[in-house]
């Protein structure tokens, strides 16, 4: 199986199944001299961590994450410090119940990946959907951990839940403050109890739901991307698509540009004592390909969780025609635990451009500061 690596001087492979012993990453390409603790880490897999309420997966997981490789502490450094070289980071397993997955051993779940997989491979790992299953995504946020370091205290990587099935926040009561005091990193507090009725709903039906995390990048220079096929949208586009159960993609306004007029789609520029500013940001962020210095704004839609209880059509590997029930214990609505997810891979995404702009120009910033330089 191939594909495990994303990145281009900022590279990320990550391994381990749903139900096999361990799962974790392997980060090279991070730059020496960055302070780095299994602290740093831990506090983005706590947000991530099943178990947290009745509207995510009880699979009870730790996530304690180790630090194999890649940092060195000494005298000199006073704490433990990344060297440059492969930073290895595991995480155990230790709550998985793979005799909840038996009876789907030779039938494939509708919504999964069971049958493509098997269709590939010719073997699956049935436990849990193996590599397919968003247990998978504690190594990304991992990952996304030091991507935060590479891109230091400047920018500023945060999202939030901006609908849960049907029901959409009110844009116009948004509050970053109140992401964090609520399980469903909602900015719209109003809107906690609506979700939290629809979800009650879905779970005692034994169904799911989907959900939609908008997210944004602050202090993102202007220049960071390339033109054609290095565009800073495509990779963010690309790697948020890569994460499980995404089913769509934002950049910006997205879909709804297509309803605009050029007049109103155009985001229109001023010259300030700062430099270049814009009074709208309908490209989120990024135009050409590259970043203009404005935040970099996406959503994400992720389907609901394949796994029900509801009888679902489907067939098994003998090509007979069978009717199945997922066993087990799964999240109504994956997007919650989608959040933090969603923030370490638009930071995985940024670290590396913003290594490669770095490659590619130096110390040199093209801004346009000076009209008259």
């Amino acid at each position: 199986m191939s594909h495990n690596t994303f990145g281009h001087l900022f590279r990320v492979t990550t391994w381990g199944e749903s139900h096999g012993p361990a799962l974790g990453c392997v980060v090279d390409g991070c730059p020496p001299g960055l302070a780095l603790t299994p602290a740093d880490i831990q506090v983005w897999l706590d947000k991530r961590r099943p178990g947290q309420g009745r509207f995510v997966t009880q699979r009870q997981e730790p996530d304690a994450v180790k630090i194999l490789s890649g940092v060195f502490e000494d005298e000199r450094t006073g704490g433990p410090v990344t060297t440059g070289t492969p930073i290895s980071l595991m995480i155990d397993n230790v709550d998985q119940r793979s005799k909840d997955y038996g009876e789907i051993a030779q039938a494939f779940r509708p919504g999964h990946a069971d049958y493509a997989y098997f269709a590939k491979y010719g073997v699956r790992d049935y436990r849990g959907g193996g590599r397919a299953s968003a247990r998978e995504t504690a190594a990304r946020v991992a990952a996304g951990a030091v991507a935060r370091k590479v891109l230091g205290a400047g920018v500023t990587v945060r999202a939030a839940l901006v609908q849960i099935g049907p029901h959409r926040i009110d844009r116009g009561r948004w509050d970053w403050d109140q992401v964090n005091e609520n399980p469903y990193w909602s900015p719209d507090a109003a809107i906690v109890p609506v979700w939290e009725e629809h979800l009650e709903t879905i779970r005692k039906a034994g169904s799911s739901t989907g959900a939609v995390v908008e997210v944004e990048a602050i202090g993102v220079p202007a220049g960071w991307g390339a033109p054609l096929y290095g565009k800073l949208d495509a990779e963010l586009a690309g790697a948020l698509m890569s994460i499980n159960a995404a089913k769509g993609v934002e950049i910006g306004s997205g879909f709804e540009a297509a309803a605009l007029t050029g007049e109103e789609n155009a985001d229109e520029m001023r010259m300030g004592n700062e430099g270049v500013s814009f009074l709208s940001n309908n490209a989120g962020g990024v135009l050409g390909g590259i970043s203009t210095g404005q935040p970099v704004t996406a959503r994400v839609a992720f389907k609901p969780t394949s796994s029900i209880l509801t009888p679902r059509r489907s067939v098994n590997e003998a090509g007979e025609d069978v009717d199945l029930r997922t066993k087990g214990r799964h999240d109504p609505c994956v997007g919650i635990r989608g959040v933090p997810v969603v923030e370490a891979m638009v930071a995985c995404v940024l670290a590396d451009a913003f290594l490669r702009h770095r490659g590619q120009t130096g110390a040199i910033s093209r801004l346009i500061s000076d009209p008259h330089g």
